[in-house]
Order: C-alpha cells, then sequence, then structure tokens
C-alpha cells in the first residue's frame, strides 16, 4: 500500500497502482501515460489537494474532471496508437486530451463553455502539450471538416449517440460514450465501425454530466 504524502509525483504513482492497474488496466501506454501527466494542474487551485482523489472534482460552469480510474478506461477503450487521431467531445479541464496526446498523433477536442476552453488551452500550453486543438462550439456535432476521426471519446453523457458522430467515425475506428439516463446511472459503450456496421460492446456503469445540445458560438482558438 502506498504511503500517502503531498509530493505530486508519489500521489501519482499512487493512483496508478491503487486505482488504476488494481482495477484492471493493463495498457502499458496508458498506465505510463496516467503516470506522466500531472492531474493536479488541470484542477483548480482549491482542489489540488484533492487532485489524485479517486473522485470526479467539479472544475466549474456545471462540469468535472472525470475520476482517474475512469479516464484510464475511456482511454484504453480507444486503442490509441501514434498514427490515430482523435475526436474528443467536452474538452472539460483538459486532462482526458492530455492523457490522449500521449498516446496518438493529435487531439480535436470541443467544448461548449468558453472559459472551461480558455483555462485547457492554457494548461495545455504550460505543459508544453502541442497536438492537442480545442475548438469552442457544440461538440455533438463533431468536427466535419477534420472527419474521419480514428477514435472517438464522450465525455459528457447522452440518452442517444449523436449521429454526426458515427457520420464521423473512420473504418476500424471506435467511439467510446457513457449512453443512459442523465439524471441517473449511464452505461459506457465502445461503439466500432466496420464498413458499414457498428458494433457495439457495453463496458460499466457510469455516471457523467450530461451532454448538452446547443448552438454554441464555434471559435478555433
Amino acid at each position: 500500500m502506498w504511503r500517502r504524502t503531498d509530493d505530486p509525483d508519489e500521489l501519482r504513482e499512487w493512483m496508478v497502482a491503487e486505482q488504476i492497474e488494481a482495477r484492471g488496466i493493463r495498457d502499458s501506454r496508458v498506465l505510463a501515460a496516467m503516470r506522466e501527466v500531472p492531474r493536479h494542474r488541470f484542477v483548480p487551485e482549491s482542489m489540488v489537494r484533492s487532485a489524485y482523489d479517486d473522485s470526479a472534482l467539479p472544475i466549474g460552469g456545471g462540469q468535472t474532471i472525470s475520476q482517474p480510474y475512469m479516464v484510464a478506461l475511456m482511454t484504453e477503450a480507444l486503442r490509441l496508437d501514434p498514427d490515430k487521431r482523435v475526436l474528443e467531445v467536452g474538452t472539460g479541464s483538459g486532462y482526458q486530451a492530455a492523457v490522449a496526446s500521449r498516446l496518438c498523433c493529435e487531439v480535436w477536442s470541443v467544448e461548449r463553455v468558453r472559459e472551461l476552453a480558455e483555462t485547457a488551452r492554457a494548461a495545455l500550453t504550460d505543459l508544453d502539450v502541442h497536438n492537442v486543438r480545442v475548438i469552442v462550439g457544440d461538440g455533438s456535432r463533431g468536427l466535419a471538416e477534420q472527419a474521419p476521426f480514428d477514435a472517438i471519446v464522450v465525455t459528457a453523457a447522452t440518452e442517444r449517440v449523436p449521429p454526426a458522430l458515427f457520420e464521423q467515425l473512420a473504418d476500424g475506428g471506435r467511439l467510446v460514450v457513457p449512453v443512459g439516463s442523465i439524471r441517473g446511472i449511464q452505461t459506457l459503450f465502445v461503439y466500432e465501425r466496420r464498413g458499414e456496421q457498428i458494433d457495439r460492446t457495453a463496458s460499466v456503469g457510469c455516471r457523467f454530466v450530461p451532454l448538452i445540445e446547443d448552438d454554441a458560438e464555434r471559435d478555433d482558438g
């Protein structure tokens, strides 16, 4: 058992060992990314001491930074490799994008709350993450001008997966999204495109903030 300290590097090791590896995440590249990305740099100052806790945390705008295990699980389910292009729907803090950026060619992330997008851009820039592009807009529409994507991850819950996301998924691509009641427990589903067919596999129960579809003003940063 890891002894808790205030050192973020030690806390990150403890987080990966106790919260992630112990729950069955096996992809060595995902584990390495979770060890490398400083989660405390993506939370509000008031939340820094809780950054490596086994829970989601509020980041403002009614949004959260996901539980570390859920970030690792969703990232592993994407099956990323260095030549893949990723679409993230719901930038939030920018943490999920930062983790994915270590494993793929580029990440395009869409966030409807301008203040969160700006904060995420700043955090990513401070950490010299150069292969993530944060866009302000309605992520439920995807990002057609950059499609197709090899992987799409949705960090908010929806009762119905937006059709645009299936349309923008490359052949062989994987879409990871929590589906179900936005007021209760959802199920994390993994969709995989095989030509015109899309296969669906259920993963785990989860709870995410709702995906909001609106006419958010577009800003490419």
